[in-house]
């Protein structure tokens, strides 16, 4: 695990240089389970998954800052260590082409995957909004720490529901998307509650308004949902 743990934590330093685009990138495991990272703005994230065995080994993120080719991460999360939620974290990454090189107590190699380039989408958002059980929206997560965000590549998007004061991970899910003709389509390729959603998809009706994403449509378990995102400044 203490392997894993370090091979995550360089797999995030390399994406957040100045020159790296953001969006998503891709290594293999020891374990065989595919790491995904999307960078998005100043806020990443990091899920371990299989597709094929519908497996969810771990995941973790937080926001970001660059100074030169050197970057300081803070987790909000890590489902694999809470004790390292908080704790600043400093790494230095080169690039080659559309390979990694991550150097913190061992080098890592990762494979890119998408830039995001020119992707309305794209980029770190939290939930601001939610349909009541009468259908009105609402204001949610105004106060305290606990929040719900959603990071999005060009092809790719992760969710994970958290409290950082706690040090909780409620729920998280992720996998390829895409947006199109008002309708956006999420296929799953893992989710923390319930394995056998993996492999599934769910199509939602959805539009942009003045950096609002409106979003609505049925739930995983087929309840109606209604909600805004919104940009994380």
């Amino acid at each position: 695990m203490k392997h894993l743990l370090l091979a995550s934590f360089c797999f995030i330093s390399g994406l957040v240089m100045a020159q790296v685009p953001k969006g998503a990138w891709k290594s293999q495991e020891p374990t065989g389970s595919t790491s995904t990272l999307i960078v998005a703005d100043n806020y990443l994230s990091i899920a371990s998954y299989s597709v094929q065995n519908k497996y969810f080994e771990r995941a973790e993120g937080g926001p970001f800052k660059m100074s030169g080719d050197q970057m300081t991460y803070t987790p909000e999360f890590n489902s694999a260590d809470t004790n390292k939620i908080g704790i600043p974290i400093v790494f230095t990454v080169t690039k080659k082409d559309d390979i990694l090189t991550l150097r913190y107590e061992e080098s890592m190699v990762w494979m890119f995957v998408d830039d995001a380039a020119n992707v309305p989408m794209a980029g770190a958002w939290h939930i601001t909004e939610k349909a009541d059980d009468q259908g009105n929206l609402v204001k949610i997560h105004q106060e305290g720490t606990r929040k719900t965000i959603k990071l999005l590549s060009k092809t790719h998007f992760q969710w994970f529901a958290i409290d950082p004061a706690v040090k909780k991970l409620y729920a998280a899910g992720g996998g390829t998307y895409t947006a199109k003709n008002g309708k956006y389509t999420e296929n799953i390729q893992f989710f923390l509650k319930d394995n056998n959603r993996t492999g599934t998809s769910l199509k939602f009706d959805w539009k942009l308004d003045n950096g609002r994403w409106d979003h609505s449509g049925k739930s995983s378990d087929g309840k109606p949902l209604h909600e805004i995102w919104e940009k994380i400044q």
